[in-house]
């Protein structure tokens, strides 16, 4: 199978295992894993943050964060299509009770004036803004990258507002990679961040969030409340640590070979490609072939290829470490085929 459904398919490199096999560990609830010390100290030199703090995943991640900022019965605003909102399981009203307030954004970048129109008032009536939520790259906008000018503006309403800032950045390594943006101007936009080891990096499992040593130290509470205090974790933060220090720099890769795959479907008739590609994700119409998401599912996957449906009739293909510009020819060539 040539695997496109997401760029958390890919498995650990040779050196990943090597490094979980050789790995020095303790007890890291007692922070005394050297391995996993060594990973938050070295994520939060590159993102520009005081701390940071290893979690079993992205949405985790994300949802310590909503925890540690805000308190039960504030509201966060969100982009309308942001994964926060969108595939964690009303995890923020569940865990934190508090409510969402979407914001229809443009390519996942919310207008700053509609987010300051939302910031909340003195009311009785009304909950209090206790958080904004941002997202880049923005999945459900086919990998956009939300504007670096974008997050300055709302950052800066948002600091008028004495209203805190966190970055959903599970893929913001490849908004780094495609603009040339350090990570840490990204997150300097901010006052936490989220960043996934285990989609494009393909550490086998992992996310950082970072921010103030305060903020981090509330965080870990909250972590060990929702039963992410790991013990001798380093044997998976020792992969996420080569995944972090030598797997950025090819993303590219994934990047030439989502744009490649756009222009091969895009030149099918019956395809429409709905994204302007920025990063890995292509999303792809398949309205005019007759089919709907599922059955064209369906279709390719009897041609041995695997995407993910992404609406009606919309299917989203995601490039990754694990599938090389040969194999993007080889989609492209079997897709036709069994169009025509």
């Amino acid at each position: 199978m040539i695997d496109l459904r997401s760029d958390t398919v890919t498995k650990p490199t040779e050196a990943m295992r090597k490094a979980a096999f050789e790995a020095e560990v303790g007890d890291d609830v007692y922070v005394e894993d050297p391995t996993v010390n060594r990973l938050e100290e070295k994520a939060a030199e590159i993102l520009g943050k005081e701390a940071a703090l290893f979690v079993t995943s992205g949405t985790q991640g994300n949802q310590i964060a909503v925890l540690t900022h805000c308190q039960p019965g504030q509201e966060v605003i969100v982009e309308a299509e942001s994964h926060v909102f969108y595939y964690e399981g009303a995890a923020m009203s569940a865990f934190a009770g508090i409510q969402p307030r979407t914001i229809k954004g443009v390519r996942g970048a919310m207008n700053p004036q509609d987010v300051k129109a939302a910031i909340r008032g003195e009311d009785i009536h009304f909950p209090e803004t206790g958080l904004i939520c941002l997202e880049n790259t923005h999945n459900r906008a086919g990998g956009a990258i939300v504007p670096l000018e974008n997050m300055k503006e709302i950052y800066e309403i948002a600091k008028e507002h004495n209203v805190p800032v966190h970055l959903d950045g599970a893929r913001l390594f490849n908004a780094s990679v495609a603009t040339g943006i350090p990570l840490k101007e990204f997150a300097a936009q901010t006052d936490s961040v989220q960043v996934c080891l285990s989609k494009g990096l393909g550490a086998p499992v992992g996310s950082i969030i970072a921010g103030s040593k305060e903020f981090i130290a509330k965080a870990r509470k909250w972590r060990k409340r929702l039963g992410g205090g790991l013990r001798q974790v380093g044997i998976i933060a020792a992969p996420a640590y080569i995944a972090l220090t030598e797997m950025v720099d090819r993303l590219i890769d994934d990047h030439v070979n989502a744009k490649k795959l756009a222009e091969g479907l895009g030149q099918i008739p019956s395809l429409r490609v709905e994204n302007e590609v920025e990063t890995n994700i292509v999303l792809v119409n398949v309205a005019d072939t007759g089919h709907d998401a599922n059955s064209f599912l369906e279709l390719i996957k009897k041609e041995e290829i695997l995407a993910v449906g992404f609406g009606p009739t919309t299917v989203r293909f995601t490039t990754n470490y694990d599938v090389t510009s040969e194999e993007i020819d080889t989609v492209i060539d079997k897709i036709k085929s069994v169009l025509s």
